[in-house]
């Protein structure tokens, strides 16, 4: 089970912006044409999932037709086959408030063949959707904050489309502590950044 601290006051050094640092940096010193494409991609993906903008993932031009997931989350591990079930997948996120989340620290390494990256991930989440997860709560209208180990890999095709995303988290990394109000991201709040950034 996973402990749920005390509500925090703290404010973090973490904001949504996180999400394009890694991916930035690498694009500043990246010559390579399909890397760049890739790290393209990511940085675009990203930004849209957490704007809400996710249909805007699952055309041609980012996307193969028939795109493949693997997730191990927690005590949820899945397979999305499809265009169908990802695109399920993404609208029950965002209906559940699900998109506010970026990295503290990451990296990346960019291959010929797609992305490897490294991430202690931070996600601020409402409580209802962590009672539907199974995870005990003492209040299901206060906001949490998660944060964990994620390794994920994003494979891409000849013509730089994303083949799918594989996510494994490190489960014994998981810490969740309850939000003071005041230090809340909402998905709006969120969104507003990730556009912001999608029109850099």
């Amino acid at each position: 089970m996973t402990p749920v601290t005390e509500r925090t006051h703290m404010k973090h050094e973490w904001s949504i912006a996180n999400v394009v640092a890694e991916p930035d940096r690498l694009l500043a010193s990246t010559e390579n044409p399909r890397h760049r494409a890739m790290l393209a991609n990511f940085r675009q993906h990203a930004l849209l999932e957490i704007a809400g903008r996710w249909r805007e993932i699952l055309v041609p031009a980012m996307l193969v037709d028939r795109p493949v997931y693997r997730i191990n989350e927690g005590r949820d591990a899945f397979v999305l086959d499809g265009m169908p079930a990802v695109a399920e997948f993404y609208e029950e996120m965002a209906s559940a408030g699900l998109t506010v989340f970026a990295p503290v620290t990451e990296q990346i390494a960019v291959a010929d063949w797609g992305l490897a990256i490294e991430s202690h991930f931070l996600h601020h989440l409402p409580g209802r959707a962590l009672l539907q997860k199974g995870i005990e709560i003492d209040d299901p209208d206060a906001s949490y904050q998660l944060t964990h180990y994620m390794a994920s890999f994003w494979p891409y095709d000849d013509d730089v489309r994303l083949i799918g995303e594989h996510i494994y988290e490190d489960a014994t990394s998981r810490v969740i502590t309850k939000l003071d109000p005041a230090t809340v991201v909402t998905p709006a709040m969120a969104a507003e950044t990730a556009n912001e950034l999608l029109r850099a």
